[in-house]
């Protein structure tokens, strides 16, 4: 360890619980409670569109695919240049692309048109929860990095529940553009709000610029200790600092594992997301309930989401990440079994609330706490990115296929397909020997790893 190295990693995770910690989470929650109200309104707009007769199902699936088409290309280009340029001005990026697509969809004189200015939105939309989860970890000490991870999710899929509930009062009076004003007017206060965020020192330290990474550093521990008292010394010392790492490395050795564990939970994810919560509104419509009707039921349903990452909260660090994750991808199996045989809105209601609950868990452990524990820092957002990436291919093609098995075996088919893609995800975590719970994030070098589990 030469004089000039930071040694971040072992200083960060010394630190205890303080208001910087909180204010770093608020500012990446609020730019992804923003993205995933523009994400989730997909569903209520969609709906309204078809009934306006500004669209139809089969310009719907063009418009939903051109978001996921957005996102897959957001998602690989936020992983390049967060692990090139800075987890910051990747951040900052993709909400000010959004925010502005966003804006200009209110006044989209067509389909054809919003169609295009949802491509651009899903530039922006995509990079948000790459980048989200990755910089969060990197400030967070291993004690409690599990359930900010939750956390995180908690707060952004509160925009789930958010885009069902404002398209319940707005839609019905101000009409479905006024859904993208709220979105852009959000996405661009956010961007002002985290002008004031700090970069990752553990990234700095990273790719050698070790004097802004130590100017960093020295500025949280002042906050911390200014609250705290003197603080305790590092557990360890480790130099981050690393030659430029090539993309191929996500595909070598013990990585590739860990790559292609990450990109089966995105596939899965996004599946049991958009090929079936994302289009619940339009399935409601079509077997008879008003569009009222549907985004009332719709709204209960996914209430859900957050309380779905509460639960998340309170087991992640209380047991293994594999365990956890592969229990609750078989609750959500469970409910999405159950599901299709239930015909009382109460029972319809209680059992879909159950589904996006258990679905929601399974994100906020996986998706915003083992995922990005799996790749050092250095690859971190490629990582998450190229997974992301897989996901968002799939969704692309996710609306036809919806389409295809709605019209030939309604629910139960499309509810088969998320089915057996988290069953598909419970081998392939089942089969992966990396465990990081409580794990310093620096020990995710090690290929393949197995920490000791809590």
């Amino acid at each position: 360890m030469t004089p000039t190295a930071v040694n971040s990693g072992a200083r960060l995770d010394r630190l205890p619980i303080s208001a910087f910690h909180w204010r770093i989470l608020l500012l990446i929650a609020a730019g992804g409670f923003v993205d995933a109200f523009d994400v989730y309104l997909s569903g209520s707009v969609m709906a309204a569109m078809a009934r306006d007769g500004f669209s139809d199902l089969a310009r719907n699936a063009y418009f939903a695919s051109a978001t996921f088409t957005g996102m897959l290309i957001g998602a690989g280009t936020a992983g390049l240049i967060g692990d090139r340029y800075g987890r910051r001005y990747s951040y900052q990026t993709n909400l000010l692309v959004f925010g502005l697509a966003s804006l200009a969809a209110c006044f989209a004189p067509n389909i054809e048109t919003l169609i295009v200015l949802r491509f651009i939105q899903g530039l922006g939309l995509g990079a948000e929860l790459v980048i989200a989860a990755g910089t969060l970890c990197e400030f967070i000490p291993p004690s409690h990095r599990g359930r900010w991870g939750a956390l995180l999710c908690m707060f952004i899929n509160t925009g789930l529940l958010a885009a069902n509930g404002l398209a319940y009062l707005i839609i019905p009076s101000l009409g479905w553009r006024a859904m993208f004003a709220v979105a852009g007017v959000g996405a661009l206060l956010v961007w002002i709000a985290r002008k004031s965020m700090p970069e990752s020192p553990r990234w700095l330290e990273s790719v050698g610029r070790v004097q802004e990474a130590e100017a960093v550093l020295r500025g949280i521990e002042t906050e911390v200790a200014a609250r705290h008292g003197t603080l305790p010394a590092p557990a360890r010392v480790v130099d981050l600092r690393e030659p430029p790492v090539p993309l191929r490395a996500l595909f070598t050795g013990g990585m590739g594992q860990r790559t292609l564990v990450a990109a089966l939970f995105s596939v899965a994810y996004n599946i049991a997301v958009y090929g079936f919560i994302a289009w619940l509104p339009t399935f409601l419509v079509k077997q008879g309930l008003t569009v009222v009707q549907s985004l009332g039921y719709t709204t209960l349903m996914s209430a859900g989401a957050p309380l779905g990452a509460l639960f998340g909260f309170l087991i992640i660090d209380r047991m293994a990440r594999k365990t956890s994750v592969i229990a609750m991808c078989l609750l959500s199996v469970a409910f999405g079994l159950l599901y299709p045989m239930m015909a009382d809105p109460v029972a319809v209601t209680a059992v879909g609330f159950g589904l996006v609950s258990s679905v929601y868990a399974m994100v906020a452990i996986a998706f915003y706490g083992y995922v990005p524990e799996l790749f050092p820092t250095s690859l971190r957002l490629r990582g998450a990115g190229f997974a992301n990436m897989w996901g968002r291919a799939t969704s692309i093609g996710t609306p036809y296929v919806i389409l295809a098995l709605f019209a030939a075996g309604g629910l139960p088919a499309v509810l088969g397909l998320v089915v057996a893609a988290l069953l598909v995800l419970v081998v392939a975590v089942a089969l992966l020997p990396v465990e990081m719970a409580r794990a310093p994030l620096e020990e995710s070098g090690r290929a393949p790893l197995v920490a000791a589990e809590t």
